[in-house]
């Protein structure tokens, strides 16, 4: 990383620390003041936008795993929905069996125990759709994904059983011993703190040996064989962790609206992932947080307008309801992949060199 000009590194510290400089962390507290203090200002001013943020922070936390399994490793997936969805269900079944054994201990170690134990459930049932992976690659791994997702689907909709089927199932409230989480300004908090947990973890794995490995399968796995890396565990590997994420981020969108349902976690869900992931940045961390915050920000003024351009032409005004947001979002997916394919993280590194080899820029 490009420092300020004038900025040293005279240790193995300094170079490994994530956040080098005194003005970095002036910075990074100010905007961690920003967020604390940001929902008690739309609670009052603008309530409808503390949904869309605790949109953007369980999304951030699920692209972050699909930028790990394919911007690092080079592993597409077309299923992430599926494995979001699976989290969701873990945390209704597991929650809906745990009130009714113990309500006491669901409130003490429910929101804990769920959140990690769907994170391994669909951590794990990633790693058995992983499989093929060490065979094929590319469209045709992109395919086995999309099988993995109407499977999974196929689960939801006909395990009546164990997930309700059709009519979906409700889940418990968030509680965390005398801490109840029944606001969306609650839930913020709730959100925001795991999203920073998932940010921190995933800044740091990229940096340790499994990253740099991913990184060797992406650019050239036979390669990366042939220099003695087990190819096929390190795969199955990227595979657990990008799922993992995914369960994480269903169990706190099952949370947050008290209920889950297999509509929830349709494959239009999943191509919106992997948009986030190209708009963003393919292989960056910042990248993902990026992408989310450009695509649910650019999918919420398209919510907000559409009523407007329907007024202007009445006669398509429902079909203008229905489609104009797909329609945008893939005209911006053809625009980034022609004009920036590395995403909204390369700007932001442009920008960061510009101000940081002031004066001598060239």
């Amino acid at each position: 990383m490009d420092l300020p000009c004038g900025t040293f590194n005279d240790s193995y510290a300094k170079d490994m620390a994530i956040v080098r400089t005194r003005t970095q962390w002036v910075m990074f507290f100010m905007l961690l003041a920003f967020m604390v203090f940001l929902p008690f200002f739309l609670a009052r001013e603008r309530p409808d936008f503390l949904f869309l943020m605790n949109l953007i922070g369980v999304s951030i936390i699920a692209v972050l795993g699909l930028n790990i399994l394919t911007g690092y490793c080079g592993q597409i997936s077309l299923g992430h929905a599926a494995f979001f969805g699976v989290g969701g269900y873990t945390t209704a079944i597991l929650m809906n069996k745990l009130v009714a054994a113990s309500p006491l201990a669901a409130s003490l170690v429910g929101l804990p125990v769920s959140l990690v134990l769907s994170g391994l459930v669909a951590g794990v049932i990633g790693v058995f759709f992983g499989l093929p992976a060490l065979r094929v690659k590319g469209l045709y791994l992109a395919l086995i994904t999309i099988a993995a997702h109407f499977i999974l689907r196929f689960g939801f909709v006909n395990w009546r059983s164990l997930t309700g089927g059709t009519d979906g199932m409700s889940v418990p409230g968030a509680q965390l011993g005398p801490i109840v989480f029944a606001s969306d300004q609650a839930f913020y908090f709730l959100i925001f703190t795991v999203a920073l947990i998932m940010v921190f973890l995933a800044k740091n794995l990229v940096r340790t040996r499994a990253g740099r490995a991913f990184i060797a399968i992406r650019d050239n796995d036979l390669a990366a064989e042939v220099m003695g890396l087990n190819v096929f565990y390190y795969k199955l590997l990227s595979f657990f962790i990008a799922c993992f994420f995914a369960g994480v981020a269903g169990s706190l969108w099952a949370f947050y609206l008290l209920s889950v349902h297999p509509d929830y976690y349709d494959l239009m869900q999943s191509i919106m992932y992997l948009g986030m992931v190209i708009i963003g940045g393919m292989g960056s961390i910042s990248g993902s947080i990026f992408g989310v915050i450009f695509v649910r920000g650019l999918d919420h003024l398209v919510l907000v307008y559409t009523p407007a351009l329907s007024e202007l032409f009445p006669a398509m005004g429902a079909k203008i309801s229905a489609g104009l947001g797909m329609m945008v979002f893939g005209l911006i997916i053809m625009l980034f992949l022609i004009f920036e394919p590395r995403g909204l993280a390369h700007r932001w590194q442009l920008f960061k060199a510009s101000y940081r080899l002031h004066p001598f820029s060239y």
